[in-house]
């Protein structure tokens, strides 16, 4: 049994304190908001974004960061992404030299251009620093159905270690050292996700949506192999799998919010009705961004920005992706005729 302390009680830090519960372990949960700490150690349940799914009368809840982090095996960083940096650097006083943290959100930063965990390492140098990744939407992790993910660290200690923290009948989790290529693959799908969405605001149908996936993780991997992440990596859970789930599910906030621009709303209003972080909105500009940087071609990237940014109607975009300039679509396969 470990001693772990979860930083952040949205729906995914509560989901996994709850999975983390059940494998035995002792958790505290860790709230920057004090109605959140009384809701949950009243209520034993996060009704508003976790609902029907209940904690324990052991688990601990609390709005004293060093309560949460002091004497625990490992820490799980569950703060939305915009937020991981300032958050990293409020715990970094009472983080223990080695001590574990497991980064769960997902994004990059705008400013930066960094990933999360290079951002916890930079605010907490002394930690060991981790991520956890792959197509696992809360909800159905807090209703334990069957979900498989990817834990990567920089030593295989380390990642058999939190893999045998995590893994259970119902959570399967695999390890990696690609903690880049898990990372892009985490973060840049959100922005696909936001065009998946769009699509099925303005009526497009599956034949759209297949395309939107397949396209996307092309330039996620395109960019992500530039950058030095594994095509393994693209092809696997964190990529492709993580890509199917985000643009194809209702737990998606995403989709949802891509939905919505789809719809006509704009991009504040599509936010406001989701209600939570929509990551794909933070983590767009960077990826564009990146793009420039590498010199890749992201044309589904590029429209997004233009949707969210630029005031581009969503119509008018897919219509230029549809039109764009015919090409092979593996240009490094050599025809038989040209050999």
């Amino acid at each position: 049994m470990a001693n772990v302390g979860v930083i952040g009680a949205g729906s995914w830090g509560t989901a996994l304190s709850v999975l983390l519960d059940d494998n035995g372990h002792q958790v505290t949960i860790w709230s920057i908001d004090p109605e959140e700490v009384k809701m949950l150690n009243e209520q034993r349940e996060h009704a508003k974004k976790l609902p029907g799914v209940k904690l324990s009368d052991k688990m601990v809840i609390t709005g004293n960061l060093q309560e949460a982090i002091e004497g625990k095996d490992f820490l799980v960083l569950a703060v939305p992404s915009p937020f991981t940096r300032a958050t990293a650097k409020k715990m970094c006083p009472y983080v223990a030299e080695g001590q574990k943290i497991v980064d769960v959100a997902k994004g990059i930063e705008e400013s930066t251009l960094k990933t999360l965990s290079q951002q916890i390492e930079e605010e907490i140098p002394q930690a060991d620093v981790a991520v956890l990744s792959g197509p696992s939407h809360a909800e159905e992790v807090g209703r334990k159905l069957p979900t498989t993910c990817v834990i990567g660290a920089k030593t295989k200690k380390t990642a058999e270690y939190l893999q045998k923290a995590f893994i259970s009948p119902v959570f399967r989790v695999y390890i990696s050292p690609d903690i880049l290529g898990i990372e892009l693959g985490g973060s840049l799908k959100n922005v696909i996700a936001l065009a998946a969405g769009m699509a099925d605001g303005l009526g497009y149908g599956d034949n759209t949506k297949a395309a939107l996936i397949t396209r996307g993780i092309a330039e996620i991997a395109r960019l992500g192999m530039k950058m030095g992440g594994k095509l393994e990596t693209f092809t696997g859970l964190t990529g492709i799998g993580d890509l199917i789930v985000t643009c194809a599910s209702v737990h998606s906030r995403n989709r949802k919010a891509g939905y919505l621009m789809g719809q006509g709303k704009s991009m504040q209003e599509a936010m406001d009705e989701v209600q939570m972080v929509v990551e794909g909105v933070y983590s767009a500009k960077a990826a564009a961004r990146l793009a420039e940087k590498y010199d890749v071609s992201m044309p589904i990237v590029t429209a997004v920005n233009q949707i969210l940014f630029e005031g581009k109607k969503a119509r008018d975009a897919v219509n230029e992706l549809m039109l764009r300039e015919s090409k092979n679509e593996h240009a490094s396969l050599p025809w038989p005729d040209e050999v």
